[in-house]
């Protein structure tokens, strides 16, 4: 039986941190064939762009199987590390990078699929993205009010 082709995957993506650093928080939708899952989470203490790369690492973590995934960011930094920047890096072993255990992370978690990232205008009226970024913001204002009380 010859192997199936992986399946195609998009995954939004958003980060948002109440100062940098902050309170932050990262949402995604991936969606397959039509079907969507939105997923969220912050922390308490960090940056935009970690928030942005865990985005896309949790959303790869909810992948079952191998698949060509692409992600579609506003984050330039994701974007640019996911399509150009990661090969040097790695070469590198990644001095001089920031966050550096995020992205061996995402080396982990981005192994069995087939990744490339699509940069789009943030808050430019791109539903998935708006729609990111409002849980991301929410999730932000979460880890601000748990800390503040």
């Amino acid at each position: 039986m010859p192997p199936s082709n992986p399946d195609e995957v998009t995954l939004y993506s958003d980060g948002s941190s109440l100062g940098n650093p902050g309170p932050g928080g990262y949402a995604g939708i991936l969606d397959y064939r039509g079907h969507r899952r939105e997923y969220a989470g912050g922390e308490p203490h960090t940056t935009n762009n970690r928030m942005e790369l865990r985005a896309v690492i949790e959303g790869l973590k909810l992948l079952k199987r191998p698949c060509n995934v692409r992600v579609v960011t506003d984050s330039s930094y994701v974007a640019k590390a996911i399509n150009e920047w990661l090969e040097g890096w790695k070469r590198r072993e990644f001095k001089k990078v920031k966050n550096p255990d995020l992205w061996r992370e995402y080396l982990e978690v981005s192994a069995p699929h087939t990744v490339r990232a699509e940069w789009v205008r943030g808050h430019a009226g791109h539903p998935e993205n708006e729609r990111c970024d409002t849980l991301a913001r929410r999730e932000a204002e979460r880890q601000k009010e748990s800390i503040n009380g």
